[in-house]
């Protein structure tokens, strides 16, 4: 696999020390010469002088569908810009790395919906250690195929869960209302705004994308 990291930051460098360790191939795009040389000698990857929000510098990479993208710089407009223009070059796996929730909704908007809050993170796992909880990674419970997808309701999507023509082995399992939690019944009612979360099978979050993602939704999921 080949994993491509816009910005050299702590937690880019972290990564990458893992990824390399376990035979992948990594890529970083740094706008700072002087960061890159500090740390050329210790790292066994590529190095991309630039700014990854550049349509050229990030086409330097040479993307495929197959890469992830990494948007991990200490600045959440250009980890927003990075994924978006990221996306726009075929990167279909990207991660964006955001330090103000106040952001998450925009990013859920965009269609990009796999993003860390680092900060939120790490206060869940110290207190899932402190009281006992779960402390294992939570993706380790869904085997196989099985995986999570999640939208924001647009002004003209269903208002019922029943009515949001889910694929097959395809269902709703919460919503989220702001700080609210909704585990969604047939009695629920969805408001615009609301994002849904669901679960899923692999090869149905392409069609989920499509239609839910697609940046040329006007309203109504109905229209992809």
């Amino acid at each position: 696999m080949k994993v491509i990291m816009i910005g050299a930051t702590a937690i880019a460098v972290a990564t990458a020390e893992t990824l390399i360790a376990r035979r992948h191939d990594v890529v970083i795009v740094e706008a700072s010469k002087e960061r890159i040389d500090a740390l050329k000698d210790d790292l066994d990857c590529g190095f991309i002088l630039g700014n990854g929000t550049k349509p050229a510098i990030l086409r330097e990479t040479n993307p495929s569908k197959d890469d992830l993208l990494l948007c991990l710089t200490n600045n959440d407009q250009t980890n927003i810009l990075a994924s978006l223009v990221g996306r726009s070059l075929g990167f279909e796996r990207i991660v964006t790395k955001i330090e103000d929730p106040e952001f998450e909704h925009i990013c859920r908007e965009l269609g990009l919906s796999d993003i860390i809050i680092p900060d939120r993170n790490t206060a869940q796992t110290l207190v899932d250690m402190a009281t006992g909880q779960l402390a294992e990674d939570f993706a380790t419970f869904f085997k196989g195929d099985v995986r999570l997808f999640s939208f924001v309701l647009r002004e003209g999507d269903p208002r019922q869960p029943a009515d949001l023509d889910l694929p097959d082995q395809t269902r709703a399992i919460m919503v989220y209302r702001g700080e609210e939690v909704i585990l969604p019944d047939a009695e629920t009612k969805l408001q615009k705004g609301d994002e849904i979360v669901l679960v899923t099978m692999s090869n149905k979050l392409d069609a989920l994308k499509e239609r839910w993602h697609g940046t040329d939704r006007q309203g109504s999921g109905h229209n992809d």
